[in-house]
């Protein structure tokens, strides 16, 4: 009896796991895996506890945000991501209403025994979800840019401070996560290319589809001058130069040349590489990693 007991409940969590991976899986290159390089190379990393720590924080604030984002999204996940929770029928939209704000709770009380600060990360990260998802913010294509680009900001802002050795976040984290926010306010139409058909779906406008050629020219232009820039800014040797600008160059001319949904799809994989590479440049303010 207490072995059938234990069986179902192991079945139950197993269910649920699954469902909550499934929520988050997509954004694991494009956010968490991102974000967590940033901190490790911000912050810089001190511990492998700390690292620990910090992957814990990124990813339930990343399932409270996916909750929330796909609560409403049933239909057009149906085109673009028929397997998540909601459109699979592993969970129903009422419930993934309820979890999100169930994890709202739990993320404000995460942050509270990390640190008294970072409940105000995960509150403007609430406000923020809230205005994308409920007041219209991913309805139009400067609203997504703040949304995204400010959310963006808190994940690392919290990755950064959890990571350190001291809290406080000094001159090279500030300006790191202000640069990181310009680069995703500028550029973030990259994620949206691959995903213009379950747009049109929702009724979604975003810049791809909008302007489909001047979105593909300014993404194209964003990762050259970007990588330019943070070259100088960083002070990164010649040849970290050569192969960063080749490598936000490359980016940028296969959203410009090859436009199917499998070409986005890689293209948008490989602008997540780039994103990477870009969020480690502040390494070498603090270690000269990359004088070479």
């Amino acid at each position: 009896m207490v072995a059938g007991f234990i069986l179902r409940l192991i079945l139950v969590l197993s269910y649920h796991l699954h469902t909550a991976i499934l929520f988050t899986w997509t954004d694991y290159k494009t956010i968490f895996v991102p974000i967590v390089v940033f901190a490790c190379a911000t912050a810089p990393i001190q511990s492998f506890f700390g690292l620990f720590r910090c992957c814990v924080w990124v990813w339930f604030h990343l399932l409270l945000c996916n909750v929330s984002n796909q609560a409403r999204s049933r239909e057009e996940d149906k085109v673009n991501h028929p397997w998540r929770p909601l459109p699979s029928g592993r969970i129903s939209e009422s419930k993934a209403v309820a979890l999100r704000w169930v994890m709202v709770a739990f993320c404000i009380y995460l942050s509270s025994i990390y640190d008294q600060d970072l409940v105000m990360t995960t509150l403007g990260l609430v406000v923020t979800t809230f205005t994308y998802d409920e007041l219209g913010g991913s309805g139009n294509i400067v609203g997504k840019a703040l949304c995204t680009a400010a959310g963006y900001s808190s994940f690392e802002l919290g990755a950064t401070t959890i990571i350190g050795a001291h809290h406080a976040m000094d001159f090279v984290s500030v300006t790191a996560v202000f640069i990181s926010g310009m680069i995703i306010f500028t550029a973030i139409q990259a994620q949206d290319f691959p995903d213009v058909e379950g747009d049109k779906v929702a009724g979604r406008v975003t810049f791809p589809i909008y302007a489909p050629e001047f979105s593909r020219i300014l993404t194209l232009f964003a990762t050259i001058a970007w990588s330019v820039f943070l070259s100088w800014f960083w002070e990164i040797g010649p040849i970290s130069i050569a192969v960063f600008v080749s490598l936000g160059t490359y980016v940028g001319l296969r959203y410009y040349h090859w436009r199917t949904l499998e070409a986005d799809r890689k293209s948008y994989f490989l602008f997540n590489v780039w994103l990477m590479a870009a969020h480690v440049l502040p390494l070498h303010a603090r270690t000269s990693v990359l004088a070479f």
